[in-house]
């Protein structure tokens, strides 16, 4: 069984699930799922920019009413909740939880232990952080050992 850690920021759409499912054809799947909730205020800015750029202006000005931080917890449970049933409903085993404190290093600690095959990181474009390589994806690359994949998400 082939075993990919997966670290998303909203709940998987159908299409998603479909992606990452079929990746490998049809050779079985495990996920690890790993849900990154909303960060704090101070990646109000960045969030706008991204959605600015991808000309979704309404979205842009209603990024500081979002849940940030701590207070994002209870939206990121849900997420993770719906992503995993979407993904055992595509027949493959999932389990996760939600990451706050140092993602990367947890992300590492679950390749380590779980013996993953490799990372797939699911999320909306963040245009700035993909300019400077500040990514998930690009620094996982230097960190995890194992094959990174970036992917987009859709939304529905």
């Amino acid at each position: 069984m082939f075993t990919s850690v997966l670290m998303i920021e909203k709940p998987l759409t159908s299409v998603d699930v479909d992606f990452v499912t079929t990746l490998h054809g049809d050779e079985r799947v495990a996920f690890i799922v790993l849900m990154q909730p909303r960060g704090d205020q101070a990646d109000v800015l960045l969030r706008a920019i991204d959605d600015v750029a991808m000309g979704e202006l309404k979205e842009a000005a209603r990024e500081g009413d979002k849940p940030e931080g701590k207070d994002a917890r209870p939206v990121a449970e849900q997420a993770l909740e719906v992503s995993l049933r979407a993904l055992r409903n595509a027949g493959c085993e999932a389990v996760g939880q939600v990451v706050e404190d140092h993602p990367l290093d947890k992300m590492k600690t679950v390749v380590d232990e779980s013996s993953a095959d490799e990372v797939i990181v699911l999320t909306a474009p963040h245009y700035v952080e993909e300019f400077f390589h500040r990514d998930w994806a690009s620094r996982a690359r230097h960190k995890v050992g194992v094959p990174v994949l970036k992917l987009f998400a859709h939304s529905e």
